[in-house]
């Protein structure tokens, strides 16, 4: 009952509590985005696989305006599903599974470069901003409150150096993860730019969620390839032992009619 400003510092120490665990699943979200953008703007199988998408759609639009293109936008890489041959079976992402898989078998595992693209693409930049706030925030109010204390006397004593030696620790960690926040966000922008687009207009949730879901549709397409390929393998064996049989029973009808020699 004797000291000043209870609620205030109940939830100073709220904060303190929480600061460890909050401050490290932030530093976590922050290393995540900056794995995913550097994993994909250094893997050297994607540029490849979007070097030849960019010839085939080349090749699809020769004779046309369309069909000397020195880029295209990132979302087209999900419409490769939208366009399919004249029998309505095969889209053009199968297509690309089954030229890669002849030509450059090795970049059909590209997508396993991007060890933190499925993490990084349940983020979202406006809710870090908002931790990052909360955070220094938070930390003000501590500084705050330690300030108002200065006046209470002997009954705060123990919880003043007891915010004075929590302060020294925070303002460390509020200086490193800022820090890496900022270089988070550069690296997001980044992003972006390395595939042509506008920050503003592509922001790095939608380009980490497009390069999820063309991982998705890949993989997909030459899952297909594969079990069909499989059904076009085990349907010629079958042809081939019914006509080896046909052959067999041929042969032994001829001997039939020609009968034994006596």
């Amino acid at each position: 009952m004797k000291v000043p400003r209870v609620e205030s510092k109940l939830r100073v120490f709220l904060f303190k509590i929480q600061f460890s665990s909050q401050v490290s699943d932030f530093r976590k979200s922050l290393s995540t985005v900056n794995s995913s953008c550097e994993e994909v703007r250094n893997s050297y199988k994607l540029k490849e696989v979007m070097w030849i998408i960019l010839q085939l759609g080349n090749t699809l639009n020769q004779g046309t305006a369309r069909g000397s293109a020195v880029g295209y936008k990132l979302d087209s890489l999900l419409k490769l599903t939208d366009t399919r041959a004249t029998n309505n079976k095969m889209t053009l992402m199968h297509y690309l599974c089954k030229a890669l898989a002849s030509r450059s078998p090795a970049l059909l595992d590209f997508h396993v470069d991007f060890v933190s693209l499925e993490a990084a693409s349940k983020i979202q930049l406006k809710s870090l901003a908002e931790e990052m706030q909360a955070i220094i925030k938070g930390l003000e109010k501590v500084k705050q409150e330690l300030t108002a204390s200065e006046n209470d006397g002997p009954v705060s004593e123990i919880f003043r150096k007891t915010l004075r030696d929590f302060i020294g620790m925070a303002e460390t960690e509020v200086s490193s993860v800022t820090n890496l926040y900022s270089t988070a966000g550069r690296n997001a922008d980044a992003l972006a730019l390395y595939f042509g687009e506008d920050p503003a207009r592509c922001p790095f949730e939608q380009v980490t969620a497009t390069l999820l879901n063309f991982v998705r549709l890949f993989r997909k397409a030459h899952e297909e390839n594969l079990k069909q390929a499989e059904l076009e393998r085990k349907k010629a064996q079958k042809e081939a032992e019914l006509e080896n049989a046909k052959n067999m029973n041929t042969k032994s009808t001829n001997l039939s009619k020609k009968g034994p020699k006596g």
